[in-house]
């Protein structure tokens, strides 16, 4: 039987089948409205729990470990428990990282942002944890050579939403080394996190919605840092959810201020060096490659596509509801055929949702084997090739 104050009572237990009979009646009203309001109340519960305060890397300081969404701390936790993963002899990983966080919306490619560019400084690996210093620094320094004058590629990390500074600056370390670990020739890469305000603002609706129209002024933003290398240069892109939007806004634009005879960027059509996307979960429209997709030009700015899709993603499913005038859904939800691909770009697509299932967190796929050597090889695939 049932004891009464404690959790199984029966006072208790017909509480709770009253409230879920009041949600099921909802639930066949058929209303959008108040199925759109139960699911962010369910998502706010159970899928996103708020964030713990975290150290701010503005200043020099031993970078530590910081508290993500639940599912996303335990990816971190079995990968620090597993630091074979992380570690390798072969280099400590050159990573750096430009934040846009402190400047507004834009409506075109600046001519000269102020990019924060700061310079991580690793001093020793333990336990799979990388630690170090940011230190200040600058455009010319981040685009040049390094200690040995070796001018390296670059692979720029793009994260998705929802993330403080320092928690981008974690996930970016992590890719490093999990990357160094997972493929050869790593170690000769240099890592760009690129860093863009999405800390939570708001319930999951319209927080997503004012970073979906943010994401067009990051878009300018990373345009003019694209624009600031060499043709020569390979560069690989590493896009997660809205980081996959932020991409194809940027080569858009590069190709726009190509067309229009731009010369403070660099030419980005045809260009001679190895360029490759890699997107995982994208949060853009599905339609993005299409004949008549609003991204195709952007083809030509790229030798490979590489994609990672999660049919069963939650967060994904409720793309459309972002802008209404499409109502399309997400490329990371859907994916797209070959055929769409002209022959001269190369596309790699996998499924992630046996690994991954319902959830939404770039942590979660860095801590799958199989998902983090994908991802890893997409990026900076025929990278080293001269």
């Amino acid at each position: 039987g049932y004891t009464t104050g404690k959790r199984g009572s029966y006072t208790m237990h017909l509480k709770h089948q009253k409230k879920w009979g009041d949600v099921c009646k909802l639930l066949l009203s058929g209303n959008k409205a108040i199925h759109a309001c139960l699911f962010l109340l369910l998502y706010q519960s159970w899928v996103v729990p708020p964030h713990a305060a975290c150290a701010d890397t503005k200043n020099d300081h031993a970078l530590s470990f910081v508290a993500l969404p639940n599912t996303e701390e335990r990816a971190l936790r079995s990968l620090q428990s597993s630091p074979e993963d992380l570690i390798s002899d072969c280099s400590q990983p050159d990573v750096w990282m430009v934040s846009t966080r402190q400047l507004p919306s834009t409506r075109c490619v600046p001519s000269d942002p102020r990019l924060r560019v700061q310079h991580f400084l690793a001093k020793t690996t333990t336990n799979g944890c990388c630690r170090g210093t940011w230190h200040q620094s600058d455009i010319p320094s981040l685009l040049g050579p390094d200690t040995d004058g070796i001018i390296r590629p670059i692979v720029i990390f793009i994260h998705g939403n929802r993330y403080k500074h320092c928690e981008a600056a974690q996930q970016g370390l992590t890719l490093a080394q999990r990357c160094i670990a997972s493929c050869a020739g790593m170690g000769n890469v240099r890592v760009i996190i690129y860093s863009w305000p999405s800390e939570q603002d708001g319930i999951l609706l319209k927080d997503g919605r004012s970073k979906y129209n943010r994401a067009y002024s990051e878009g300018r933003y990373l345009a003019w840092l694209l624009g600031q290398i060499q043709p020569t240069r390979p560069v690989g892109i590493l896009g997660y959810s809205f980081g996959a939007l932020i991409t194809l806004e940027a080569l858009e634009d590069l190709v726009e201020a190509e067309e229009a005879g731009r010369t403070d960027l660099q030419p980005w059509i045809n260009r001679a060096a190895q360029t490759n996307l890699m997107f995982i979960a994208a949060a853009v429209r599905c339609d993005a490659f299409a004949p008549c997709g609003p991204y195709r030009q952007t083809l030509d700015c790229v030798d490979k596509i590489s994609l990672i899709i999660n049919p069963k993603d939650k967060v994904l499913g409720f793309y459309p509801m972002l802008d209404c005038n499409t109502n399309m859904e997400a490329l990371g939800h859907t994916g797209m055929p070959r055929y769409w691909m002209p022959e001269y770009v190369a596309l790699s697509m996998t499924n992630a949702e046996r690994i991954i299932g319902k959830k939404h967190g770039f942590m979660l796929y860095l801590a799958s084997r199989s998902l983090s050597s994908y991802l890893c090889s997409g990026a900076i695939c025929n990278l080293n090739q001269p």
